[in-house]
């Protein structure tokens, strides 16, 4: 006799076992200071990115006598950084009644998730991704959470207004300003970026730790505006340079044109040396740190994770920025 399931839903294999965490970015801006050495560690509130700067006067040096001249000035950048926290409650009963059930813990005191370490990752990935736009975009007054912690780079280049403005007819040949109406294409890429190595200040120029920074949109528009003109040698390849980790060098030039996600979508682009760009925390690697723990009079487990961040640069008057007009 055949069997009858007429009354029974199709089943469809949940892998309890298996949770795939969609694709996050992390901090790469982070990354690139904290590799330049330019962390700040210990702050609670602010602290001053000393600056020390001296002209040398030249004399006849031919006698015996001297006149003391040229000044030593000592100025100062703050680092103001945010307090952030990020506190999650999760009811482990809720999973009573759905298919992750089955990896739960015997009894009814549920004390553990069954994917804490795939849950905890993902937590620390997340927020590298959120810090990530917010080194560039923060703004105190924005109306964004994740964005209203601490000021970006955006924001203090901008108020600073000593920085060089690429979208100007001295850097770009022609069509310069480029409005927003036209925007960033890939007919225009090619001049914008190359407006950000000419606008560089003389001092400035031929350093090796000069970097273009702009978003991952404007990235692959410069990328495709080479491969178009079937230039596909154009950039090296490798671990460290190449088009598909975001960094290329930019023809007949030593200079790092840098994908970061904290730019995408701003059209925005900036020039400036890594040695020039600072961050604060009281910790470093603090965001990446977190407690997981029962509540002691409640069912759930509390996640948290609190850390501090700001960023500053410490020569604006030394970065090239790009904004359409």
């Amino acid at each position: 006799m055949a069997f009858d399931v007429s009354t029974l839903v199709d089943y469809v294999i949940e892998n309890e076992a298996l949770l795939v965490s969609k694709s996050i970015f992390g901090a790469r801006t982070a990354e690139i200071i904290m590799a330049e050495g330019n962390v700040m560690t210990g702050v609670k509130f602010a602290e001053q990115i000393n600056i020390l700067g001296t002209d040398a006067i030249f004399q006849d040096g031919s006698g015996c006598t001297r006149v003391s001249s040229g000044t030593t000035t000592i100025t100062q950048r703050k680092v103001t950084v945010g307090e952030v926290a990020v506190v999650e409650d999760v009811c482990v009963k809720t999973l009573n009644k759905k298919y992750l059930s089955k990896a739960l813990t015997k009894g009814s005191d549920a004390n553990s998730i069954p994917f804490e370490k795939e849950y905890t990752e993902l937590k620390a990935n997340t927020i590298s991704k959120q810090l990530e736009v917010a080194i560039w975009q923060g703004d105190t007054t924005s109306l964004n959470a994740n964005l209203s912690r601490f000021d970006g780079y955006i924001k203090l280049i901008d108020a600073a207004a000593v920085s060089v403005a690429a979208n100007a007819a001295a850097y770009i040949a022609s069509g310069a300003p480029i409005s927003t109406s036209t925007g960033i294409t890939t007919a225009n890429v090619k001049a914008i970026v190359n407006a950000m190595w000419l606008g560089l200040p003389a001092d400035v120029t031929g350093n090796d730790d000069i970097r273009i920074f702009c978003g991952w949109d404007t990235f692959n528009k410069f990328v495709s505006a080479f491969t178009d003109q079937n230039l596909f040698n154009f950039a090296p390849t490798g671990s460290e340079v190449s088009a598909a980790n975001g960094v290329v060098i930019i023809p007949g030039t030593n200079y790092k044109l840098t994908a970061v996600h904290g730019l995408d979508a701003t059209n925005r682009l900036f020039s400036m040396r890594t040695s020039n760009m600072w961050l604060g925390c009281d910790l470093e690697n603090e965001e990446d740190k977190f407690s997981m723990m029962e509540d002691q009079f409640k069912d759930y487990l509390r996640f948290k994770a609190q850390f501090k961040q700001g960023v500053n640069v410490a020569f604006p008057n030394e970065i090239v920025q790009f904004k359409l007009v």
